[in-house]
């Protein structure tokens, strides 16, 4: 009795990961691309700055925050402050 042939398979190839977006749109202005996110993780903090309108926000970062984690606190941060005005 023989051995089992093998199907040649070739090991597919590896996927690119493409890097994840840091600057956004604005939620006061609605300019494209204007709202920079920086990720200071010694400190452990996460700056977001409108550069046409000044908006800026501030939040804590870990080692598994990214930009768009801070862009989507910022608006979950403005919908609140907005609910609690009206």
């Amino acid at each position: 009795m023989g051995k089992r042939k093998k199907s040649s398979r070739k090991p597919g190839t590896a996927r690119k990961k493409e890097p994840l977006e840091t600057s956004f749109t604005c939620l006061y202005c609605h300019h494209e691309k204007s709202v920079t996110v920086k990720l200071d993780r010694k400190e452990g903090v996460a700056y977001l700055n409108c550069k046409i309108c000044s908006q800026n926000y501030q939040s804590k970062v870990n080692h598994l925050t990214e930009p768009i984690d801070i862009y989507s606190e910022w608006i979950d941060a403005a919908d609140e402050a907005e609910r609690g005005i009206s």
